[in-house]
């Protein structure tokens, strides 16, 4: 059956038609083309497919579209303002957190909600909220790392006047 939902992607309001089986994943690839969101394991097991819905962490792959309906969804290309990376993106950048970088599109919309909700995460607490995602080249280290950075880049943000 075929339906049209309404929701709020990267800031724009939008309509559209969907059929009941349609993940948001699909409709994100396939209607948006927003290639940030990706499938590993079609299951929501791996975090690639990682997007923020209402600003918390979801695996659209296994969501599907007519649950997002009315609700705010940010992907990758949502962050920043489309001229200059967001501060987690740069901290990955200069971390080199991105070997092949098919997580780290997941992994920097993760680390977004965690530092929207946690203001100083210990490692382990990273290590849990991040635990949802996968990196196949055991990159751990430098994400790490890369959240540090961006909790530091995060905290000189909101004290700079």
């Amino acid at each position: 059956m075929t339906r049209e939902i309404s929701l709020r992607l990267n800031g724009r309001e939008e309509k559209f038609p969907i059929d009941d089986a349609d993940t948001l994943l699909e409709v994100l690839r396939d209607r948006f083309k927003l290639w940030s969101v990706r499938e590993g394991c079609g299951v929501g097991a791996c975090g690639t497919c990682t997007v923020l819905l209402d600003g918390k962490p979801v695996s659209s792959c296994f969501l599907l579209a007519a649950r997002a309906a009315d609700h705010e969804i940010v992907t990758l290309e949502g962050l920043g303002d489309g001229e200059t990376l967001h501060y987690i993106q740069e901290a990955f950048v200069s971390q080199r957190a991105l070997q092949c970088a098919y997580c780290t599109p997941g992994f920097v919309l993760s680390v977004k909600a965690m530092l929207d909700e946690i203001a100083n995460p210990s490692d382990d607490d990273v290590r849990e909220y991040l635990s949802g995602n996968l990196c196949r080249c055991a990159g751990y280290a430098d994400i790490l790392r890369a959240v540090r950075v961006a909790q530091d880049k995060k905290k000189s943000r909101s004290t700079s006047p």
